[in-house]
């Protein structure tokens, strides 16, 4: 909490507190020092001036001491801003400055300085004008002390110099002297007090204002997604934000200090022992977990304000997410590409192969066909259906219908397809598991959705001829649906290739099933994905828009 102090600057109550102690401890140094050295001077017999007043002096060094420990008993005491506490304590100095110089002469006293010493006191806690005040009371207080003194209206102590009058023009010119030290002391203390306390003023709006900055850093620093590293000139990380943290996954106790290259083999930030500056460069890293993840970078140099140069700034990205991105948008156009080619092809091969196909079945209906022509137009007539098939799968991937979107039981969709799946003879060495709750509802095209998840079924079938085991599975609250098998999986090298049309690693087969599926897919506004499943298997994960979902099951339930 900030105060007002008596010359309208802020202060904090606690640090003002402190200055009265240390002014009170001072005054105690001051008043030992000057007046034990009178009295010392006194009991060495080294003057006669000051008489018979040692036992003024010693009065005056014991009231002192007693009022500086009441003081101190009162300051501890006082909770508020203490303004009444320190105008009592100049009024103090002032009287007591009046009572030495009395004891010690008047206007023969070496002791007026004192007032100056209580000028120069009330500049630390009190305005400019207030200390010109303390300035008059002081000149008041001594003008007076030396007219008294003059007019013989103030009794003189037994020994002390009062007993000597001085002249009229020695008084005036005194108290002149000493007005005019005063009033200059008041001024240009004031003056000067007044200047230190806009100084501090202005130093703690200042480390306030960096205090604040400092706060906004390191909330920017927090919450920034990007990594910051910053490297000494050796190359050891110094520095570690949490966003690099959510990266890599470690820690900034588990990196500090450590060579960059640990963590970042592939990233070329020295050479030597030069810092490289580089605009974007990508590599590869092992994260915390061990997956190997894509990197972009950049570097700069961290300066001092005299431009120094400190250590190396460097920020980076996982790029994971932005490489799956542009490997969808070339699966994408590859099969945009391919497409329109088998789109083409289908037309005009279609009506030719029909026209065969009928020929050759005309020529079948002939009576006097031999046995082995009639064999050999069979298989023509075979290979035309299966050409047929095939152009019927062209035409569906290459044009393929938009989805009728509509609110169905994504459950009962399910349901149905294991019971496919169970009627079907490829799926008997296969155990199925279902892993979904009812009562979860999706807007999607359900007839579309059921023959991708059978397409789907119907690969992973093919890849457990000797039996394992199919998971079918559904996570409302994601809008996933995911297929998953115990097979041999599929190799890293040709992973990203699957989706491709025409690519294929069986004997049998057209290629294009799975690139329907991601044709569907994309169609509803998902994405399609593979994954290897530990210890060994696939799994296929559909990902539909969150918006999707309409209803969703509390949690869902494993079913054999």
């Amino acid at each position: 909490m900030r105060l007002q102090s008596f010359a309208g600057q802020s202060q904090t109550s606690q640090p003002l507190r402190r200055q009265l102690s240390w002014y009170l401890l001072f005054r105690l140094l001051v008043i030992s020092l000057f007046l034990g050295g009178a009295i010392a001077f006194q009991l060495r017999g080294g003057s006669s001036a000051v008489g018979e007043v040692l036992p003024y002096l010693f009065l005056l060094v014991g009231v002192s001491y007693l009022h500086a420990l009441v003081s101190a008993l009162v300051l501890r005491g006082v909770r508020s801003t203490p303004r009444l506490f320190i105008h009592s304590q100049v009024v103090w100095d002032l009287l007591f400055s009046s009572a030495v110089i009395y004891v010690t002469g008047g206007y023969y006293s070496v002791f007026s300085f004192l007032y100056v010493l209580s000028i120069i006191a009330s500049s630390v806690f009190l305005s400019r004008r207030e200390v010109l005040i303390v300035a008059s009371a002081a000149a008041i207080l001594y003008g007076s002390l030396l007219d008294l003194q003059f007019y013989e209206i103030l009794p003189a102590l037994s020994g002390s110099q009062l007993a000597r009058v001085a002249t009229p023009r020695e008084v005036f010119f005194s108290i002149f002297v000493n007005v005019c030290t005063f009033c200059l002391t008041a001024f240009l203390s004031g003056l000067l007090s007044e200047r230190i306390r806009r100084s501090e003023q202005a130093l703690e709006r200042q480390q306030i204002d960096f205090a604040e900055l400092e706060q906004l850093n390191q909330t920017i620093l927090d919450n920034i997604s990007s990594g910051l590293m910053i490297l000494n000139p050796a190359g050891r990380i110094r520095a570690f934000n949490p966003g690099a943290s959510r990266i890599t996954g470690y820690t900034l106790q588990d990196v500090y200090n450590r060579p960059y290259r640990e963590i970042f083999p592939q990233m070329e930030a020295l050479k030597g022992t030069d810092f490289q500056l580089i605009a974007r460069a990508e590599g590869e890293f092992h994260d915390h977990a061990g997956n190997l993840r894509p990197l972009g970078y950049a570097t700069s140099l961290v300066k001092d304000p005299q431009e120094k140069t400190l250590g190396l700034l460097v920020t980076f990205q996982d790029l994971t997410h932005l490489k799956q991105m542009e490997d969808q948008l070339k699966r994408a156009d590859r099969l945009a590409a391919v497409g329109q080619l088998a789109s083409g092809m289908a037309h005009e091969i279609r009506n030719p192969l029909a026209s065969i196909s009928g020929s050759i079945q005309l020529l079948m209906d002939n009576p006097e066909l031999a046995p082995d022509d009639r064999r050999l137009m069979g298989i023509v007539v075979k290979e035309a259906h299966r050409l047929s098939g095939l152009l019927t799968d062209f035409l569906l991937y290459a044009k393929p219908t938009p989805p009728k979107k509509e609110e169905e039981d994504v459950s009962l969709l399910l349901d149905e397809l294991c019971s496919i799946i169970t009627a079907d003879p490829r799926f008997a060495k296969v155990k199925l598991q279902r892993r979904y709750s009812a009562g979860v509802s999706m807007n999607l095209d359900g007839q579309q959705l059921l023959q991708a998840l059978w397409d789907l079924a119907i690969n992973a079938a093919e890849s457990m001829l000797e039996g394992g085991v199919l998971e079918i599975g559904l996570e409302p609250a994601k809008a996933i649906i995911y297929v998953a098998d115990s097979g041999p999986g599929i190799p890293a090298e040709i992973r990203d290739r699957i989706f491709d049309p025409f690519f294929t690693t069986k004997d049998h087969g057209t290629g294009l099933g799975l690139s329907t599926v991601y044709a569907i897919i994309s169609a509803h506004g998902g994405n399609l994905t593979v994954e290897p499943v530990q210890p060994r298997g696939t799994r296929f994960t559909i990902s539909l828009p969150l918006d999707s979902v309409i209803t969703q099951a509390a949690s869902p339930v494993a079913k054999g």
